[in-house]
């Protein structure tokens, strides 16, 4: 008699669910710079699928530049009124600090696109999950400017679309630990300079996965 011991193969994950994926944004939502699939929203949706959430490609209503007060606009003209999503993401607010816009008005209004977000989810907080805002002061594009004021600003964004998210009871996910190694990696910014290579959407995404695959559960 022989025995085998060769370690038996790892099953298939088997899918358990179909998703739909609904993410919000700006230009790195929609991944400038990077071909589309390397964004943030495909790399996530293709690592739920190979967890075993099937999940359709991303519906994503962002454009580069947008503030929140155009993004509020882009929704209400995206055909998307009434429509119900698996899972939602929301990124914004790069670019009301770069406007210098104020950040009163930031807190009204990405109060106001969560709750919509929320409401996309058909009203499942956990299904809805808020990524930080990444400090372009540590991009190449950034040389020229004042990188401190720049980095202290977007955390003054950030501690603000933080405490409106703790407010909800959503998921918040911080980037930052994540895009920090910007500042020393050239191959995590895109050739533009300014916007993440499809490396740094794997980091953002290594850090976001956990957290929705916790909250499929």
């Amino acid at each position: 008699m022989t025995y085998n011991n060769s370690n038996p193969p790892t099953p298939p994950v088997v899918a358990t669910d179909n998703l739909t994926y609904l993410a919000l944004g700006d230009s790195y939502t929609i991944g400038e710079a990077v071909n589309a699939t390397q964004s943030y929203p495909y790399q996530l949706a293709a690592q739920l699928t190979q967890a075993g959430h099937i999940t359709a490609n991303p519906t994503i209503v962002a454009r580069t530049g947008w503030t929140t007060d155009e993004l509020i606009n882009a929704i209400n003209a995206s055909g998307t009124a009434g429509k119900k999503y698996s899972i939602v993401t929301l990124l914004i607010g790069v670019n009301n600090q770069y406007r210098g816009y104020s950040k009163a008005v930031y807190r009204s209004e990405f109060a106001k696109l969560l709750s919509t977000a929320i409401d996309y989810a058909n009203g499942d907080k956990a299904h809805v999950f808020v990524i930080s805002i990444p400090n372009w002061g540590l991009t190449p594009f950034a040389s020229g400017y004042d990188r401190k004021t720049i980095g202290d600003d977007v955390e003054q964004f950030n501690l603000i679309n933080k405490d409106e998210t703790n407010k909800q009871g959503v998921a918040w996910v911080d980037i930052g630990p994540a895009y920090s190694k910007t500042s020393t990696d050239a191959t995590l910014t895109a050739g533009d300079g300014l916007h993440p290579a499809a490396g740094m959407y794997s980091l953002w995404v290594q850090a976001l996965a956990p957290v929705v695959l916790s909250n499929l559960k």
